[in-house]
């Protein structure tokens, strides 16, 4: 009778057959993403914001970046939250001292929202250095590595969304029970 094998690196039956498994593949991108949260979750500490201000605020540095104008609206369906919300939030980055209003260039019944130089500085000074060893990485990749990359990188978005979209359709089929009594 054989010895029984190891199976230490995916913590599953699986036998470790030396080269890198899908499993270490999947935990290697669990780390990251854990890794990417907690980041985000320093970077928002030390800016004294919570999630939605700081997807607002890159938002804005994007848009100002790319020459676009940025009215509350824009930023209302870019978060996909009401007006009354973008309001409060609008209000909140101001107070924060991370962006201001201004009137709009071309129309005088409208708003921009800008942000402010000393918001972009912060954001910079918070993320630069990171921003630039990940950029060193991907500079160091081969064309036919990135694309690699990019190639699985879109297929693990799509599997994602696609999961949200079937768990909606889930949540839907059940509201849509509860309320006739019946099944889809």
């Amino acid at each position: 009778m054989s010895e029984p094998q190891e199976y230490t690196r995916s913590g599953y039956w699986y036998p470790d057959g030396g080269n890198v498994s899908t499993v270490d593949v999947l935990n290697m991108l669990r780390r990251y993403r854990a890794a990417e949260t907690a980041m985000r979750a320093r970077t928002r500490a030390s800016m004294g914001m919570n999630e939605t201000d700081l997807m607002a605020l890159r938002f804005l540095l994007r848009e100002q970046r790319a020459g676009r104008i940025v009215r509350p609206i824009d930023i209302a369906k870019m978060l996909d939250i009401s007006t009354a919300s973008t309001t409060t939030l609008i209000d909140r980055l101001e107070k924060g001292g991370h962006v201001r209003r201004e009137p709009h260039p071309t129309d005088r019944r409208a708003g921009v929202v800008v942000p402010t130089v000393s918001s972009d500085e912060e954001v910079r000074a918070t993320l630069g250095a990171m921003h630039r060893r990940m950029l060193a990485l991907v500079d160091e990749l081969s064309d036919d590595e990135r694309a690699v990359v990019t190639r699985f990188l879109a297929g693990m978005t799509a599997a994602i969304e696609e999961a949200s979209d079937l768990d909606q359709e889930l949540r839907d089929a059940i509201r849509d029970e509860k309320d006739t009594g019946t099944a889809r």
